[in-house]
């Protein structure tokens, strides 16, 4: 249940079109439908505006076939994280009306292009090209949850000529993801650049010392940019959804 579909409910039932008890059992729907494998939450999409998100990583192919069943019955948009090739592979058997993003490792079922809702650009910018799995979900999910994207890739500092050759695309996104591993200073010298909120995103690459992300955490989170904020390790998802929220003020 969305604002959309709730909306047209009520202007249904109000204009004699929709009888009370389908009405009722529309409503009955309301906040959550329960399967075999998980207690499916309804409601996301009416109290926070966006499609209902599901962590793959873990479950079977037939927990995800329950889960995203139980939403497109109720006709909302899913959106499924981490799904590696074979399982999406195995999903979209089952369900073939969904997308598999192998690189993003995204499942998503809803229409192929979502309108955009966002008063900006959401650029995306990347260190390195083994970042790209973790900045692609990021970029996928912001188109999903209806953003302008510009990726901006393999910029690191590492040759900063590269980043600043793209000055003038930074500068004009309302909102940056950026997403770094190895010790994670691209942010800082992202946020030193721009105006604008900047959430920086650590991945797990890097040699030993990096210890799995870890320092690239702790050098984001002890930014000597005001505007850099951080999420957790890999979590490219979290980051798109912050953005877009910031994206719709």
């Amino acid at each position: 249940m969305n604002r959309d579909r709730l909306r047209e409910l009520l202007e249904g039932l109000r204009a004699g079109r929709v009888d009370v008890d389908t009405a009722l059992e529309d409503f009955a729907r309301m906040p959550f439908v329960d399967t075999d494998a998980a207690r499916v939450d309804t409601h996301r999409a009416l109290r926070q505006g966006l499609p209902e998100v599901v962590f793959g990583l873990g479950k079977t192919t037939d927990q995800i076939v329950q889960v995203v069943s139980a939403l497109r019955e109720v006709e909302q948009s899913v959106l499924v994280t981490r799904v590696e090739p074979d399982t999406g592979a195995a999903v979209l058997e089952r369900l073939p009306s969904g997308e598999h993003d192998a690189v993003a490792r995204l499942l998503w079922f809803g229409p192929a292009e979502v309108a955009p809702e966002g008063k900006g650009t959401i650029a995306v910018v990347t260190a390195g090209t083994s970042d790209l799995p973790v900045a692609l979900e990021a970029v996928e999910v912001a188109r999903r949850f209806g953003n302008k994207v510009d990726l901006v890739q393999d910029v690191g500092v590492a040759g900063l000529h590269r980043l600043l050759a793209a000055h003038e695309r930074l500068r004009s996104a309302r909102v940056l993801i950026v997403v770094a591993g190895m010790e994670g200073a691209l942010p800082s010298v992202v946020g030193g650049l721009v105006d604008k909120p900047v959430i920086a995103v650590p991945t797990s690459i890097g040699y030993g010392a990096s210890l799995g992300g870890v320092a690239a955490l702790l050098g984001m989170l002890t930014s000597c940019s005001s505007n850099v904020t951080v999420v957790n390790i890999d979590n490219g998802f979290g980051a798109a959804h912050v953005a877009t929220l910031i994206n719709r003020l």
